[in-house]
């Protein structure tokens, strides 16, 4: 029998900088009294809300099923493990600036660890608020070394300012922060290796300075400003029923985001699971192949194993992002970098 879909619990995560947009905008129930700031929807402890396999994590499921789950193109880029981490973050305060190496610098220095590039969908964010992504100008490690000590490094940073809709692409290597006021989707390699550049001289709730990585993150960064910040979403079906378009597509993942008003009808062949998001409204998703009916609300997440084959989804009006690895030569993956290169000339 094919493998079912698996809807999702999300994991939250308390913060120092999160806030309660979490239940406006991505219809988390939170505990009360606490700043969250994360809901982590296919983390490895995430449990599964449906039978038959209803209390078990994402990772006990994925040690059962192993590739009828993932898929070929997952366990050949990261292995039998789940290859993509996808999160809702609510930022009310500035996080500290980041930096992420590639997969062969962590597989080297980390223990053997992925890399991280990652990608953010912008779902809210206050008047005037911004990001950090890259320089204002090129720069140096001599340079800033001496701006982290001397705790000025923001003069160097390059903000962004971003609306929701706005889509940022941020390749390893790119130092990057989210600002105030901003809600957004993440999509990322499935991988806890974060280097902290800088915290603009703030003091945790023992009165010191947050421990930074400055000498991994030298290593890793670049330092030539970015050409550009927020990316082309690449349109690929514009009816009366869908509106389709690839927000990203990179080796590690294409993301793609659809309007429905209407029936969807697609299929996994194997070679990859596919991560759905609910960001507006609600649908119903139905297997072709079994009795099972997933009906996903604002925020709800569930993953589509690689071997599930076809799948229903139906909704009178819903927004949702879907997302999976994608094979090397993936055709998205040239067309949504050329549709990045007419923007950047």
């Amino acid at each position: 029998m094919n493998p079912v879909p698996l809807q999702l619990c999300g994991s939250l995560h308390e913060t120092i900088w999160g806030g309660r947009n979490l239940e406006r905008f991505a219809g988390k129930r939170l505990p009360p009294g606490v700043r969250i700031g994360e809901s982590w929807e296919t983390a490895t402890d995430s449990l599964v809300v449906n039978q038959p396999f209803a209390g078990q994590t994402l990772d006990e499921v994925v040690r059962q099923l192993g590739r009828a789950l993932l898929g070929t193109q997952p366990i050949a880029i990261v292995g039998p493990r789940f290859p993509l981490l996808a999160k809702f973050i609510d930022a009310q305060d500035k996080l500290s600036v980041q930096v992420h190496p590639d997969d062969a610098y962590a597989a080297q220095h980390e223990g053997g660890k992925l890399g991280k590039t990652e990608a953010w969908y912008i779902l809210y964010a206050e008047p005037g608020a911004s990001l950090v992504y890259g320089w204002r100008r090129p720069t140096s490690p001599a340079e800033v070394q001496h701006a982290i000590a001397t705790v000025t490094l923001d003069e160097l940073l390059h903000y962004e300012p971003v609306q929701a809709g706005d889509v940022v692409f941020v390749p390893a290597g790119t130092v990057h922060a989210i600002g105030a006021g901003i809600m957004l989707y993440e999509l990322q390699e499935y991988s806890d290796v974060t280097y902290r550049l800088y915290d603009y001289g703030r003091l945790d709730a023992n009165g010191k300075p947050r421990d930074l990585h400055v000498a991994q993150s030298l290593a890793v960064m670049r330092y030539e400003p970015a050409t550009q910040v927020k990316v082309r979403p690449l349109p690929l079906e514009h009816s009366a029923a869908r509106r389709r378009r690839v927000l990203v597509a990179c080796r590690y993942f294409v993301m793609e985001e659809i309007e429905l008003t209407g029936s969807l009808i697609e299929r996994t062949d194997g070679s990859s699971c596919s991560i759905i998001s609910i960001l507006a409204g609600a649908a119903t998703l139905q297997s072709s192949h079994d009795a099972i009916s997933l009906a996903l609300a604002l925020g709800d997440t569930c993953v589509i194993p690689a071997e599930a084959g076809e799948y229903h989804l139906e909704s009178q009006n819903c927004r949702l992002l879907r997302a999976w690895v994608p094979g090397a030569d993936d055709p998205l993956i040239q067309r949504w970098q050329d549709a990045q290169k007419e923007v950047s000339t």
